[in-house]
C-alpha cells in the first residue's frame, strides 16, 4: 500500500482538481482534513468498500459538515468505493457526486444527506445506539467543523449521548478556527471547545489533525477508551486549506473555487503520488 503521506497528497490533489473543475465548492476546510480522511479509512478504520448499507459487522462514519464532500468523495474513490474516474463528474448535472453528500443516487459510502450543519451529532449517536440494540461491537465515527458548533442541536445531542453513555461513538471536531464568514472567535467565540466536551461528560483528546503519526496515535487510543460508559471526542487541530500555501489559515478560501492559474500554483504543490483521474 502506498506511504499514508502519499495517499493524502493525492487526494489533497484530487480536491483542488475537482473543485476547479466545476468553479464550485469547498476546498478549506477539505484539504485541512485530507490527513485525518486518510488516517481514518486507511488505517484506523474497519469497514468494506463493497458496501452494506446497513454497516452491521463494521465501523461506521457519518460526516456532519458536509461542506466538504471533496474530500470525503476522493477519499471513498480512493479506498475502493467507486471508480476514481468518477470524480471527474463531481458537482456536475445528474452526477452521484453532489455538492453535499446525498443518498438518492445510492453513492456508496454514503450513509445519509449531510450539510444541513448541527445534524450529524444526531444521527452519528443514533447509529452507535443501534449498534448497540443489535450486539454490534463495532464502533461510529463522526467529524464536525467548530463553526458547525454554533448550532445548538449540537450541544442537546451531545448532552444526550453522555447521559445514555453512548460509548461507542468517536467523534472529532475539525478545529481550524475558520468559518465561511471570518474567524471562529469574530463570528461567534466558542472558548475552550475542549473543557465544553469535558462538562458535558465526554472524555476527551487532543491532536495534530496534519500530522499523519500523531493521528494516527490519537485515533487508536480513542478506540481504548471505548466501552467504558462514555462517549469520545478528538478535538483535532488542523490549518484550514492546508497543503496550498496561498489557501493555508483564512477562511477566504472556505468556499471558492481556484481559478486555471490558482489551479496549476496549487498542483505544483502536491505532486502525483497514486495517478490521477
Amino acid at each position: 500500500m502506498p506511504e499514508l503521506k502519499d495517499i493524502a497528497t493525492q487526494i489533497r490533489r484530487d480536491i483542488v482538481r475537482m473543485v476547479h473543475a466545476c468553479q464550485s465548492g469547498h476546498p478549506g476546510g477539505s484539504l485541512g482534513c485530507a490527513d485525518f480522511f486518510t488516517a481514518l479509512y486507511f488505517d484506523v478504520m474497519h469497514h468494506d468498500p463493497s458496501f452494506n448499507m446497513d454497516g452491521k459487522g463494521e465501523d461506521l462514519f457519518f460526516l456532519s459538515n458536509g461542506h466538504i464532500s471533496p474530500v470525503f468523495y476522493a477519499t471513498l474513490a480512493r479506498s475502493g468505493y467507486f471508480p476514481v474516474k468518477e470524480l471527474a463528474s463531481f458537482r456536475k448535472l445528474n452526477s452521484r457526486l453532489q455538492g453535499h453528500p446525498a443518498t438518492h443516487e445510492h453513492l456508496p459510502g454514503i450513509r445519509v444527506a449531510s450539510g444541513s450543519l448541527g445534524q450529524g451529532m444526531s444521527v452519528a449517536i443514533g447509529a452507535a445506539l443501534a449498534k448497540k440494540l443489535n450486539h454490534d461491537d463495532k464502533l461510529v465515527f463522526s467529524l464536525h467543523g467548530d463553526g458547525e458548533l454554533d448550532e445548538g442541536q449540537n450541544w442537546e445531542a451531545i448532552m444526550f449521548a453522555a447521559h445514555n453513555k453512548v460509548d461507542n461513538l468517536i467523534a472529532t471536531v475539525d478545529w481550524n478556527g475558520q468559518q465561511i464568514d471570518g474567524s471562529t472567535k469574530k463570528v461567534m467565540d466558542l472558548g475552550d471547545i475542549n473543557k465544553k466536551f469535558e462538562v458535558f461528560g465526554w472524555v476527551t483528546l487532543q491532536t495534530n489533525g496534519n500530522d499523519m503519526d500523531d493521528l494516527i496515535a490519537t485515533l487508536n487510543k480513542a478506540r481504548t477508551l471505548t466501552g467504558n460508559g462514555k462517549p469520545v471526542a478528538i478535538m483535532m487541530h488542523t490549518v484550514m486549506g492546508k497543503g496550498v500555501d496561498f489557501m493555508e489559515g483564512t477562511h477566504e478560501w472556505h468556499g471558492i473555487a481556484p481559478n486555471d492559474e490558482q489551479l496549476q500554483k496549487a498542483l505544483a504543490q502536491l505532486p502525483e503520488t497514486l495517478g490521477d483521474y
